[in-house]
């Protein structure tokens, strides 16, 4: 690796010319969206400076939006925000797909367990009835935007965490148990800063705020068949809301 030392006593902090130097990388092109950058000891050695000056300099431009850090993949040029639209028919696949990203995903956690009172009046269920727990990593490009938890009746929708796992999509798995359509009735936002359960499955620091979502769908009849809470990246997801339409 060619050495590009930085000037001492410039008056310029060694950090700030670091990271002034990447973002001309940035916005010339040679660092694209996605590409991963080198690791902070091959950094170091470009810039000849200690860890921690890189460190700093890394984390200022993860500040402003420029890279974003994965906890254990590396640091990575932050791609364009994807927009996540709420609305009647909120599909996962379909959200990614509408803006030329590829959907992908995978099932972590699945149990029975009887539900609390929470989650029981969400689904109009008695508390301590029955109700499907699937936890599930949603991806754009294979990038993860998504840690959610979703809650169904388990008596009506048994073998779904079975086809939700092989099919990848909640809309296709549900279909094969009777429910040809669903919509939303509800959806709460706020946004918190995530557990640490949360930032591992998402990839990102524990520090970094994440935006929740909690929903109520729907069949066509008007039955709950889904209480989800989902958490979505910050730093790459916003969530637009649309007006309902039928």
């Amino acid at each position: 690796m060619v050495t590009q030392a930085v000037e001492r006593g410039s008056g310029v902090t060694l950090w700030r010319q670091i990271a002034e130097r990447l973002s001309r990388d940035l916005l010339s092109g040679a660092l694209k969206p996605g590409d991963r950058l080198p690791t902070e000891l091959d950094l170091a050695s470009r810039y000849a400076v200690n860890r921690h000056t890189v460190r700093r300099a890394v984390a200022a431009l993860a500040d402003q939006g420029y890279l974003r850090v994965e906890q254990g993949r590396g640091t990575f040029v932050a791609e364009h925000m994807l927009d996540y639209v709420l609305g009647r028919r909120t599909r996962f696949h379909a959200n990614l797909e509408a803006q030329g990203r590829e959907p992908s995903g995978r099932v972590f956690g699945a149990r029975v367990e009887r539900a609390d009172a929470a989650v029981a009046r969400e689904l109009h269920l008695k508390a301590g009835t029955r109700v499907l727990v699937i936890e599930h990593v949603g991806e754009a490009d294979g990038v993860p935007i998504t840690h959610a938890t979703h809650y169904f009746p388990a008596e009506r929708f048994r073998g779904l965490a079975e086809l939700y796992t092989q099919t990848t999509s909640l809309t296709a798995a549900l279909k094969a148990l009777g429910v040809p359509d669903y919509t939303r009735k509800v959806s709460r936002l706020s946004a918190r800063l995530p557990s640490e359960v949360e930032a591992r499955h998402l990839g990102q620091a524990a520090a970094r705020p994440v935006l929740q979502a909690e929903a109520v769908n729907v069949d066509p009849e008007g039955r709950p068949i889904q209480y989800s809470i989902t958490q979505f990246a910050g730093d790459r997801v916003q969530l637009v809301v649309e007006p309902d339409t039928v």
